[in-house]
């Protein structure tokens, strides 16, 4: 079987200094770019994070300063990386919670802005999870059959991630072979940022998913108490998300 496509969709897969999406950054990224025709272009490297990497993460992944130490640093790769994905849907395991928000805000340190609102994103493990609810390692061995050797290293992960994905149509007749519709079902939910700060409600409006105001629109927050958005500005929030709630604000500002 191969994906029916509309364009170019990139599997892809990060290890990281840690689980902070805002603050950590990438040690080693995988990326599998499968082309409509069925062609997979496979491109991995390691990263300078330009910060040490915690003995836990590497426990995880087995990368060492030492091993990164000679290795480009995002910014130096960001343009190339840029052009590579452009244009791309995109497909992950746990990637619409992680490892997109990494990317995304690596991209944005570097003041480039990807346009991801006209993409699709694929989250396998959330298909997974509404079917059988376990880990990659697991759904590997139950889809595919094989047992995941190199588990954490990001390229295994990123191709074996696609290869469940193919796995899972053949196995789900109600799944398919769509991409638009693969990600909506893959998605957890509507949100206006990558962390789920913001979010949708079901009248399509902007509203915070989070804290005291959780519930309640965005703008009429910074409407009544202008300094919960200072606060936010300030604080230690993702930088894409303060990019979406200052476009929210501009937004009303030019409204009045």
């Amino acid at each position: 079987m191969k994906l029916n496509l509309k364009r170019p969709i990139i599997f892809f897969d990060l290890e990281t200094t840690g689980v902070d999406t805002s603050k950590d950054r990438i040690v080693e990224i995988s990326m599998a770019k499968i082309m409509p025709d069925g062609e997979r272009i496979v491109k991995t490297r390691r990263l300078n994070p330009c910060m040490h990497i915690p003995e836990e993460s590497t426990a995880v992944h087995g990368i060492t300063d030492d091993d990164v130490k000679d290795c480009p640093t995002f910014a130096q790769v960001a343009k190339s990386l840029e052009q590579f994905i452009r244009g791309c849907d995109f497909g992950g395991f746990n990637s619409n919670r992680f490892d997109l928000p990494v990317l995304v805000e690596e991209f944005l340190r570097v003041g480039i802005d990807v346009d991801f609102k006209r993409r699709k994103f694929i989250d396998v493990q959330n298909i997974f999870h509404k079917k059988e609810q376990r880990t990659l390692v697991a759904a590997y061995k139950f889809y595919c059959d094989k047992d995941l050797d190199e588990a954490h290293s990001a390229e295994a992960d990123t191709l074996a991630t696609y290869e469940v994905l193919l796995a899972q149509l053949e196995r789900y007749p109600d799944l398919d072979n769509d991409v638009d519709m693969l990600a909506e079902y893959s998605s957890r939910g509507e949100t206006v940022d990558y962390a789920g700060r913001i979010v949708y409600n079901d009248k399509g409006e902007e509203v915070f998913g989070f804290g005291k105001y959780r519930g309640r629109s965005v703008c009429e927050v910074f409407r009544t108490e202008p300094s919960y958005y200072s606060w936010m500005m300030n604080g230690d929030f993702p930088l894409y998300t303060k990019k979406v709630i200052t476009e929210l604000r501009f937004r009303e500002k030019n409204k009045s």
